[in-house]
């Protein structure tokens, strides 16, 4: 009986004999375990990735909302006048006066500023002019009676000198009136209607101003500030913005006959006015 011959098998069933391919195969297997591990970190990625989105980017106003933010809730400096307070404040007296005159006794109010570590004050003279007893009060509370020591009737400024001085004494920084200019920031604090270490700010108005008085002969050579300025104000510091003394505070011009301010006030130069205590030139 004759053999029926086999079917060829198909190709795909055939060995592969080939030499190459017997080597890309192996090349294959051993690759396998290295594609499958990529392939399940882009997968693990891809899933990551869907199940935490990345925040979306942000956008111009998200940046603005946020610059605002942080800028509400940062503290702001203090005010330039504050610092300035701060500053002149130790170194700020209250003066006092009691006076008789025809058997009627009267008390008034001044201001002065200490000058020097030798406790020397500078007022007004024509705050203690005349006056049976002065006494003074210091930034510590500390009270003293005073007498004057030097004056300059000429500039309308005097020095004062406590009898039982404090125990700790700040003398005020002296500027230099001649860096000022017209518009440059004016602060004056003193005691108006006796009400202690009052503050208040304007500019520079002007300088070489004369100062007519009733009594005595003008005074040349003045500062002219808007900064407010009353009764009690007199002896006081003009300030510039570093809190330095730069003018005595002497007087205001009111048309009426009302001693209220009406934004013309005046200062002697502090490089005048010191040359009654005798300090050197500003």
């Amino acid at each position: 009986m004759a053999e029926t011959p086999l079917a060829p098998s198909p190709w795909w069933s055939r060995p592969f004999r080939t030499p190459r391919v017997q080597a890309v195969v192996r090349a294959g297997r051993r690759a396998a375990p290295y594609v499958f591990g990529a392939l399940m970190a882009f997968a693990g990625l891809a899933l990551y990735n869907i199940v935490f989105p990345p925040p979306a980017p942000l956008t111009a106003r998200d940046v603005n909302d946020a610059v605002a933010a942080a800028m509400a809730s940062a503290t702001p400096p203090p005010a330039r006048a504050a610092q300035v307070y701060a500053v002149i404040q130790p170194s700020l007296v209250l003066i006092q006066t009691h006076r008789v005159t025809d058997g009627e006794d009267s008390n008034s109010l001044g201001s002065g500023v200490v000058v020097d570590d030798a406790g020397d004050i500078l007022t007004s003279l024509h705050v203690v002019a005349g006056a049976d007893e002065i006494v003074v009060t210091f930034a510590d509370g500390t009270q003293s009676p005073a007498q004057i020591v030097a004056d300059q009737p000429e500039n309308d400024i005097a020095v004062l000198q406590a009898l039982i001085p404090p125990a700790q004494i700040f003398p005020a920084v002296l500027g230099s009136p001649g860096a000022l200019n017209v518009g440059d920031d004016a602060y004056v604090v003193g005691n108006p209607f006796g009400l202690y270490g009052s503050m208040s700010t304007g500019v520079i108005s002007g300088f070489d101003r004369v100062f007519e008085r009733e009594d005595a002969e003008p005074i040349e050579g003045m500062i002219q500030v808007d900064a407010a300025i009353n009764p009690g104000n007199s002896g006081g510091p003009l300030l510039n913005r570093a809190g330095q003394v730069v003018g005595i505070v002497t007087g205001i011009i009111n048309p009426t006959e009302q001693e209220v301010f009406i934004g013309i006030g005046f200062a002697v130069p502090i490089n005048v006015a010191g040359g009654a205590a005798g300090l050197p030139p500003y």
